[in-house]
Order: structure tokens, then C-alpha cells, then sequence
């Protein structure tokens, strides 16, 4: 009895343990109250990308467009490569508009998701609650909405952002090919369901 105790004590504290901290970051002094993700920040510019979208047993290729229009608003579209709409959505400050979706993804869950992903990846400023290092490696803690995210920078470029419950990866963003603040290769990976989505730029 007392062993199964103890081990439940053991499970509960490793289960606890931050994210940063399961793998291998101490924390640091907090020394940047915000910081900038520049992916999707130019309003003069529109991002394209050939887009691939795998959700529970369907697979969707197309045309993924990000335009910036105004300050924390931004219109995102994903298309077949004819120019059919598949979905097409404005964020605008916290507000969220669904201005078209397939029939076929129109289902509450799979929305939430995709303004939930799409959100993180046009959040141009964050304030931070906590910073982590690990060699050249900074992660900071910061929140969306009420989720708790991890922001990790490689030489003070944003190369990775992660969602994380009690210690644990949930969902793992990672731009990469980055030039001219633009990650030219975006994935978005949910570990606990069947959602990937990767994009590349045009």
C-alpha cells in the first residue's frame, strides 16, 4: 500500500512538471515582457502556400492564402487549386468569422480547431509569463486565449511554438526555411488526434 502511494505521488509530480522543464530548460529571469512572432505581419504582402490539410481520415490539397489587413486582422483561405473555396475565415481582434466552410468540415469541433491553430500562427505580439533556457535555445511561456503556450526561439528566431497540458505536447507548431521573416515550411501537428496540416510556400 505504501509503495502504490508513493508511486502515485511520483506519477502526480512528474506529470506537473512544465513542459520547458520535462525537457531539459531551466528557468531564467524574465527579461522580454512581449515578444514578436514576424510570420504573417506584412500588410503589404500576400503569404501563399501549397497547403495539405489530413483530418480524421480526410485528406484536402489546395491553396492556402494569409492576408494581413489591418492591425490584428486577418482574412485566411484555403482553396482547391481550380479556385474552389474549401474554407475562409476573418480574425479580427478576438472576434472569429467563418465567412464560408465545405459542407463536409462544417462541424463545430473541426472550426474550433482551425481558429484555434490559425489564431497562434497570426499572433503577432504575445506578452511572456516565463522564460526557459537551454543552450542557444529560449522558450517563453505565453497564453492564448486560455491555453497555455510555449514559444521557443533559436537565435532569437521563432522556430517552434507549443501547446501543452501537464507537461505534455498537444499540439506542436515548427516553421522552418525561414528567410526575410518568412517560414517558407510550416507544419501543425496535433499529437492526441488526427490533424496535421502542413504548408508550403509558393
Amino acid at each position: 500500500m505504501r509503495y502504490l502511494l508513493s508511486s502515485l505521488i511520483v506519477i502526480f509530480f512528474v506529470s506537473c512538471t512544465s513542459y520547458p522543464k520535462k525537457n531539459g530548460y531551466s528557468e531564467i529571469n524574465l527579461t522580454q515582457q512581449t515578444i514578436t512572432n514576424p510570420y504573417f505581419s506584412n500588410i503589404s504582402k500576400d503569404y501563399v502556400y501549397k497547403a495539405n490539410i489530413e483530418a480524421f481520415g480526410n485528406s484536402f490539397g489546395g491553396i492556402f492564402i494569409v492576408k494581413k489587413l489591418g492591425e490584428d486582422h486577418h482574412r485566411i483561405a484555403f482553396t482547391t487549386e481550380m479556385g474552389n473555396k474549401i474554407f475562409d475565415f476573418t480574425f479580427q481582434g478576438e472576434d472569429f468569422k467563418v465567412n464560408y466552410i465545405l459542407k463536409r468540415m462544417d462541424k463545430k469541433v473541426l472550426i474550433n480547431i482551425l481558429k484555434n491553430d490559425f489564431g497562434v500562427l497570426i499572433r503577432q505580439h504575445l506578452s511572456t509569463e516565463k522564460a526557459f533556457r537551454k543552450e542557444s535555445n529560449i522558450i517563453y511561456k505565453t497564453k492564448i486565449g486560455n491555453k497555455k503556450y510555449y514559444h521557443l526561439l533559436s537565435e532569437e528566431r521563432l522556430e517552434k511554438v507549443i501547446r501543452a497540458g501537464r507537461g505534455k505536447e498537444k499540439v506542436e507548431f515548427t516553421f522552418s526555411e525561414i528567410k526575410d521573416n518568412i517560414a517558407r515550411h510550416i507544419q501543425i501537428l496535433h499529437k492526441n488526434f488526427d490533424l496535421k496540416i502542413v504548408l508550403k510556400a509558393i
